[in-house]
């Protein structure tokens, strides 16, 4: 495995910042707002062919008021716990501080290689301030910009120095990327560790706990898979900081780079319209998607029918995912937790097939001979050419004389039968209508060319 590297220190020193400097992304949410970050966020980074894990993790302090600062402690400490290296980002511009010296004692502790950045140095005129983290009992200290990257290719030359040469390979290949979504504290959080086995995400009854978006690779059964947790969507008139905004920006583009999305639901409060707007983020992204309703241990279902009354409910709110499984879970409980990834994979073969163009073609045929479109302006619509153009989801191109005449119940029609035909009942498809150019072959019309051949023949004699 590539080594991993973590790294810590007190709020707002800018240990995001650096994350993505050397990540070269923009995976980690900065803001001057202390205590930005709270769970552990992964990152793949490379310097002189040499591959590692970078671990970016919540700024905590002795004495720290902050509700979430028991959580974000354990986070930090698990992060060392399982780090190769450890680098310890200290405050170029606001000086040396006691909780530095905590956290210094602490990493003495430590058998592992540390690192000791000092950043806000912008250039070689502000390392004079370095003079005041000496008397902090440290032999070497990297003065850096994480901002600007003054001092990053030094540091990380050290850094790098003992780690293996040999090229990365990537350690989950192919794997199923699945995005967990919903309101704020429906137990996106609680249902990963649930899953993974361990207090991997902060978790806590106020809303907003999660900020970044936090990719989790994992392994299950022989398969391979990245969980990714988002931030709780609220209604957009509710949002008013502008750190929320961009963890909601963060959730959205989360989905853009899934396969399968696992909405969920809050059970004990049942379905609302926000349920089903975050449904239709997933929806218009081509996601897969399955509706988990969890905390299902808090549902009153004496009369044993809460699950039909609260599926007819979604069913009739997100009319526009009726193929997305319904399970009902409890994060807290674990109670069926482990009965979704049989699901998952069943919606991800479905969300990746590939059908050839002589059998949709022929679905095609029996479909419009079954129910023929309807006339334009006295004209008869044609359905020349239908194939499919990718995947993930399965999306197909059917070439139309009149392509905006098709209306879209006939559209719906047709996708159902490639759905039913095909068993495709747990993913979404699409359908493109295009004008036909040049001479595409002719081949759902093509038993009534003959006649057309006879006609003319007729006609020259």
């Amino acid at each position: 495995m590539k080594p991993i590297v973590a790294i810590v220190g007190r709020p707002n020193v800018g240990k995001s910042t650096l994350f993505n400097r050397i990540t070269r992304s923009r995976d980690a949410i900065v803001d001057d707002l202390p205590g930005v970050t709270r769970d552990r966020n992964f990152g793949d980074a490379r310097w002189n062919d040499k591959a590692f894990t970078l671990v970016d993790t919540g700024g905590f302090a002795e004495g720290d008021v902050d509700a979430f600062a028991p959580h974000i402690r354990l986070q930090v400490e698990q992060a060392i716990k399982d780090a190769d290296a450890v680098v310890l980002v200290l405050d170029g511009k606001g000086g040396s501080s006691p909780f530095d010296t905590d956290l210094i004692q602490t990493l003495r502790t430590v058998e592992k290689p540390v690192f000791y950045v000092v950043n806000k140095i912008d250039g070689e005129g502000q390392e004079k301030a370095l003079f005041d983290f000496y008397g902090l009992g440290v032999d070497r200290l990297f003065p850096v910009s994480a901002e600007h990257g003054y001092g990053v290719a030094d540091f990380l030359d050290e850094l790098t120095d003992g780690f293996p040469g040999a090229p990365a390979k990537d350690e989950l290949p192919d794997a199923i990327r699945i995005a967990v979504i919903g309101k704020p504290n429906a137990g996106k959080s609680s249902l990963i560790n649930a899953i993974l086995g361990e207090e991997r995400l902060v978790v806590s009854d106020v809303a907003g706990t999660t900020r970044d978006a936090i990719d989790t690779a994992f392994t299950r059964d022989g398969k391979n898979y990245v969980l990714v947790d988002t931030a709780g969507i609220r209604r957009k008139g509710k949002v008013s900081q502008r750190l929320e905004k961009f963890s909601i920006i963060k959730a959205l583009r989360s989905l853009e780079r899934c396969h399968v999305a696992l909405i969920i639901i809050d059970a004990e409060e049942g379905i609302s319209d926000q349920d089903a707007r975050v449904a239709g983020y997933a929806y218009d992204r081509g996601c897969g998607a399955i509706f988990l309703l969890n905390k299902w241990d808090l549902v009153d279902n004496r009369d044993g029918k809460a699950l039909k009354r609260m599926t007819e409910n979604l069913r009739m709110t997100a009319k526009f995912l009726s193929f997305a499984p319904i399970l009902t879970v409890s994060a807290k409980t674990g109670q069926r937790v482990p009965k979704i990834f049989p699901v998952v994979d069943q919606v991800f073969a479905q969300y990746a097939v590939r059908i050839t163009t002589g059998q949709l073609n022929k679905v095609m045929e029996k479909a419009l001979e079954r129910t023929p479109p309807s006339l334009h302006k006295g004209k008869r619509l044609k359905f020349y050419y239908a194939t499919q153009v990718s995947t993930r989801p399965p999306t197909f191109v059917s070439f139309v004389n009149f392509p905006d005449a098709v209306h879209f119940s006939y559209q719906r029609y047709l996708v159902n039968q490639i759905r039913e035909t095909f068993k495709l009942d747990k993913t979404p498809l699409r359908l493109l209508l295009k004008q036909r150019t040049g001479k595409n072959p002719d081949f759902l019309n093509k038993k009534r060319t003959p006649v057309r051949r006879k006609r003319k023949r007729r006609e020259k004699r």
